[in-house]
């Protein structure tokens, strides 16, 4: 049985059952599609922060892995001195490392017995040499160690005979002279023809990778940890976690993730959990392997649900409001046309009924004259049409991306067309600021991809200051898009002629400013030195410094001069000069790549001064092994010499015996010959 409604009740309910299924349909395909979006934006923006985190956490292993490794391996030649030289000798050369990296606590080794006493048969024993830093003091101490056996950890190192770096332990002091403190050991060992001598160790507060992992920067909410290999939490912000087992923490994640097998194997991975509160969380872990080292740490990240889904949540809500507007807004116009419907109105019922299937034209528009309310229903009809005729050709604009498109309001009550030009000005306002946020992905990427690049220069060439210096200039200005650079270290090591050379240069006047030598406290390399701060000019004298092209020759209209700073020290500046003015954000990478490059300039230094302390130390031996020759050689002609006069010696002794011989019998003869002769007479 057909049901038969009124006209009003046809328009209520038709037109209206239209308008909320598209609504509803299109609001939740605009909710799964921006949830999922963004949620797949969150994954890789905190997949890409907690792989760069990680990098900076491998670089602090690796830096101070180097410093032990370059004094392992310069520690094998301790055979060839005796042994209260060669205990001194390293002893003196810790103190400038362990001055230069205020983050290392103990620099320590450890000699076994038996490869420098004699006869010594035992595989356990050794003596400790270490000097630990008090304050603005250092102590120094000689100990032994292991008569009775090895301690384990220890133990464990001297089989594997290889770098390692040790699990998180607590650095406990038996006499309460000072706190406790979570530490790690970064350790090589000493060896000769492959066998295990000894180590070096280098006892680090894990204070300083606590600062790495408080710096990560990630949403509100969120947190950043590190994990060592046997899953002990080595960093966190909630200090009450630190040196607890990530067992503890996360119970239920370690079994169904199997998280210290994946951290072991140094596996990337992340998952979703649920906390005490009832609230979802996204994890993110990205391994920290170091080269040489076979176990991985790992940098975990936490992430709220709820902060990675509040820009969709807001989105939902806004479509939610301005739907219930626009679904009001139409009900009422509905209410209205329908209480003001009379009987002749077919024409219009026509009308109505193609603006109920969607069809919006002017062609649809009436021409009534009946000069009563039909007339004006007729022409507010039209009105309407008119209206939303142009309301769709604006909202046609908005979707073909023409936000500049203007809509003129039917009256100050146009409801309707307000909220599409507040929709369009909501979406320009999201347009914009999708413009300026990709602007700064565009400098963040720019920023990290940068110091990626020079991260790695910096660690291929951390031993040769002239090819650093060269590969450096080089690559920042092509980096930069700049003109020229130049590169000026600080020569100090005569005190009385302290300046600055221009060590390095990329496309520089070679005929002006080529082996330029400038005084500490001369120009404006000299005051960027003495104020430690940046200097940025964009007036420049024409006879300062010229760049020179294939077309002529020009002056620079922006020099930028960077001190190299490692801490409070300066060590040389930066000097970049370019035909356009850098950005900040330009000028901060300029900034942090010379703290790296100050760092690493540093420690080539270092490495030089032990170098030439080896080198030393090799020439006196090699000294003492050709006295030692020289003496088994002489010692070898007196034996020679002793076994000549030996030999005549007992020859001497022989012809002394056969002339006594001789003497005897001829003295026996003559007495023979006197007893005749008595005889006769």
């Amino acid at each position: 049985m057909k049901i038969k409604r009124s006209i009003r009740q046809k328009i209520i309910l038709y037109i209206l059952s239209v308008f909320v299924v598209s609504f509803v349909a299109s609001v939740a395909y605009i909710v799964v599609t921006s949830r999922k979006s963004i949620l797949n934006e969150t994954v890789e923006k905190t997949s890409f922060i907690a792989k760069n985190s990680a990098t900076d956490i491998e670089k602090f292993f690796e830096s101070n892995l180097s410093i032990t490794r370059t004094l392992s391996q310069a520690f094998s030649i301790y055979q060839t001195m005796p042994a209260d030289q060669w205990q001194k000798l390293f002893l003196d050369m810790y103190l400038p490392v362990i001055e230069a990296n205020e983050h290392v606590y103990i620099i320590w080794d450890s000699w076994e017995y038996y490869g420098y006493i004699p006869n010594y048969t035992k595989d356990y024993g050794r003596i400790l040499m270490f000097i630990l830093r008090d304050g603005d003091k250092y102590e120094i101490a000689i100990e032994e160690r292991s008569l009775d056996g090895d301690p384990e950890i220890y133990d464990v190192f001297k089989e594997k005979n290889q770098d390692d770096i040790w699990e998180p332990y607590l650095d406990v002091v038996e006499d309460g002279g000072r706190e406790s403190r979570l530490m790690t050991t970064i350790a090589s060992p000493v060896q000769v023809d492959g066998k295990y001598m000894g180590m070096v160790g280098l006892d680090v507060e894990l204070t300083a990778l606590q600062e790495l992992v408080e710096s990560v920067g990630i949403v509100e909410g969120g947190f950043a940890f590190l994990v060592s290999p046997e899953g002990v939490i080595a960093g966190h912000p909630n200090g009450e976690l630190i040196s607890k087992n990530i067992e503890e923490v996360f119970q239920i994640e370690t079994k169904e993730h199997r998280l210290h097998n994946r951290i072991r194997k140094g596996e990337e991975f992340y998952f979703s959990r649920g906390d005490k509160q009832g609230n979802n969380h996204y994890m993110f872990f990205s391994p920290i392997t170091v080269k040489g080292v076979s176990k991985s740490w790992s940098l975990g990240i936490s992430v709220p649900y709820n902060q990675i889904m509040r820009s969709a949540n807001h989105t939902l809500t806004v479509s939610l409001i301005v739907g219930v507007v626009v679904l009001t807004i139409v009900i009422l116009l509905l209410v209205f046309i329908s209480n003001s419907l009379t009987k002749p109105i077919v024409s219009i019922t026509t009308t109505l009924k193609r603006m109920a299937d969607g069809e919006i034209s002017s062609k649809m528009e009436l021409t009534v004259d009946s000069g009563d309310e039909v007339e004006e229903m007729a022409n507010a009809l039209n009105r309407s049409i008119e209206g939303l005729n142009n309301k769709t050709e604006f909202a046609l604009d908005i979707g073909r991306g023409k936000l500049d498109s203007e809509l003129d309001l039917l009256s100050e009550q146009d409801i309707l067309g307000q909220s599409l030009i507040d929709m369009r000005n909501s979406l320009k306002d999201a347009s914009d600021e999708e413009v300026k946020r990709k602007e700064e992905d565009r400098k963040r990427a720019w920023v990290n991809e940068g110091l990626t690049k020079f991260a790695d220069i910096l660690r291929r060439n951390n031993d040769k200051i002239q090819i650093l210096s060269d590969e450096i200039v080089s690559d920042l200005v092509k980096y930069l898009k700049a003109n020229q650079a130049g590169l000026f270290l600080l020569e100090e090591e005569d005190r009385n002629d302290i300046h600055f050379m221009l060590t390095s240069a990329y496309a520089w006047d070679r005929k002006k400013f080529l082996n330029k030598r400038i005084e500490f406290s001369e120009g404006l390399v000299g005051a960027c030195a003495m104020e430690k701060e940046t200097i940025q000019l964009t007036e420049i004298p024409d006879d300062y410094v010229e760049i020179t092209s294939g077309l002529g020759k020009a002056t620079p209209t922006y020099i930028v001069l960077v001190p190299l700073k490692h801490e409070e020290d300066v060590l040389g500046v930066i000097e970049i000069a370019s035909f356009r003015k850098f950005e900040q954000f330009e000028v901060e990478f300029i900034e942090r790549i010379a703290q790296s490059i100050a760092s690493t300039i540093l420690s080539v230094r270092i490495n030089a001064r032990t170098r030439a302390l080896l080198e030393q130390s090799q020439q006196q031996a090699e000294e003492m092994l050709a006295q030692e020759e020289e003496m088994r050689q002489n010692m070898e002609e007196l034996q020679a010499t002793q076994e000549e006069m030996s030999r005549k010696a007992q020859e001497q002794k022989q012809r002394e015996d056969e002339l006594r011989e001789e003497f005897e019998e001829k003295i026996e003869n003559l007495e023979q010959e006197i007893k005749k002769l008595k005889k006769k007479k």
